[in-house]
């Protein structure tokens, strides 16, 4: 089922109208999960650091042991293609995958240089600025590298994700606050997360637990430059509770403000705002 409209999918060397098929019941992603994609976001007729998703994806693969098959530079070339398709005050989604179509003799590791590989497009509304979401605990954490790939953008570590998800909204939240292996604060089931506290801004230090994602880069890079002073640190839950402001970052939304953990109550920040107010500037001069 797809999450977005007005899909348009890359397979096999060109441009499809629609969520057209592209995996076989025998490909290896199909069914051991060899999978990996990236995420990035065109709004208001720009796709923001949409190279450096396209560069990721590979490393990604790679992780995975699954070859990529196209350049970075050449897939964002693929892309700017296919957003011509769209009006330019559309919203997409655009989502790069590759899988592993055959294993090794056993079966379980991936061929090299057996490689599926598609773009696919989606309309998806940015939320308005101040949309804000709640947060609470989770009993389940995140994995470590020896037990799971997590440098890389993998499909298959979002059944975690999803429990997590699924357990908050039966709490009544809108997303969960996840542990690291040692119960320090690592990210939200969705996305990262950042607090402010007396107008300094602090992030839980990437540790191979999560994904330290792109956008966290950026504001970071952008906060820096605007001259705040931002702190990748080890965060305890306790330092969320005490926090000034709480707001989430990632790709799909940039910046969304957190209203509540648990029963701690956050206001609409001046902070949070700048943030967004920052990266939007960004996004549009870099264009």
């Amino acid at each position: 089922m797809a999450t977005g409209t007005n899909i348009r999918t890359y397979y096999n060397g060109t441009w499809h109208r629609g969520d057209i098929p592209v995996m076989c019941a025998a490909d290896h992603g199909a069914w051991l999960g060899t999978t990996v994609f990236d995420g990035a976001r065109y709004f208001e007729g720009i796709a923001p650091d949409l190279q450096a998703h396209c560069d990721r994806i590979n490393r990604s693969a790679e992780a995975l042991m699954i070859t990529p098959t196209t350049d970075g530079a050449d897939m964002a070339e693929i892309v700017r293609e296919g957003l011509k398709t769209y009006p330019a005050d559309a919203a997409v989604y655009i989502r790069p995958m590759y899988w592993a179509l055959e294993g090794d003799s056993l079966g379980v590791a991936p061929k090299p240089g057996a490689t599926g590989f598609a773009i696919c497009l989606e309309e998806i509304p940015m939320a308005a600025p101040g949309s804000a979401t709640t947060m609470t605990t989770t009993r389940f954490r995140r994995p470590t590298l020896d037990c799971a790939v997590v440098n890389a953008k993998a499909g298959c570590l979002y059944p975690n994700n999803a429990r997590m998800l699924a357990e908050a909204r039966a709490k009544g939240f809108g997303n969960a606050l996840v542990a690291d292996a040692l119960g320090n604060v690592a990210e939200t089931a969705t996305a990262n997360v950042f607090i402010v506290k007396d107008g300094e801004f602090f992030t839980p230090i990437a540790n191979g637990t999560f994904l330290a994602g792109l956008t966290r880069k950026r504001h970071i890079s952008n906060l820096t430059a605007a001259g705040y002073k931002v702190h990748e640190a080890v965060l305890s839950f306790e330092d969320v509770r005490q926090a000034d402001e709480v707001f989430l970052s990632g790709n799909m939304m940039k910046v969304t403000p957190v209203k509540a953990f648990d029963d701690v109550q956050y206001q609409a920040g001046p902070l949070t705002a700048k943030v967004r107010e920052i990266y939007w500037d960004w996004a549009h001069s870099a264009a």
